[in-house]
């Protein structure tokens, strides 16, 4: 004959299964947490990279742009070129490629931005992990 006084209750089991079960969950809001302040920490480092970008291109422009359309300037018109003409030819050569770079720069920083980027993966799976093992339990 098998001695039943010793054995947990039906209801003392089912209060650890609850308690393992939210104790289980607060771990995983305790990660979902951790991974989601990752994120912030990208998005920032992201915000961090366009401002950085955008100062030094301003800077940049100011002191490259006088220097460049000079120069380029100078070579058309000891090709032949008029000084208005030069002038005006060289700007806009010097305006595409600073205007090329600077959508290089802003596309690098969106891509970073995306929000598949921002996806909480590892979170997602423990938690699809943990709902099976609640399954498998009940």
């Amino acid at each position: 004959m098998t001695d039943f006084s010793n054995q947990p209750s039906t209801f003392a089991l089912l209060r650890r299964l609850a308690d393992d079960v939210l104790g289980l969950f607060r771990k995983e809001i305790e990660l979902a947490k951790a991974e989601a302040s990752e994120k912030v920490d990208r998005i920032i480092g992201a915000a961090e990279l366009l401002v950085i970008a955008a100062v030094l291109m301003i800077g940049a422009v100011g002191v490259l742009l006088s220097a460049l359309v000079g120069f380029v300037a100078t070579f058309l018109v000891d090709q032949g070129m008029s000084e208005q003409a030069a002038s005006a030819v060289s700007s806009g050569v010097i305006g595409v490629v600073l205007a090329i770079v600077a959508w290089a720069m802003m596309s690098r920083a969106l891509r970073n931005l995306r929000l598949s980027n921002l996806a909480l993966p590892k979170t997602v799976d423990a938690l699809g992990r943990d709902a099976e093992l609640v399954k498998e339990k009940m």
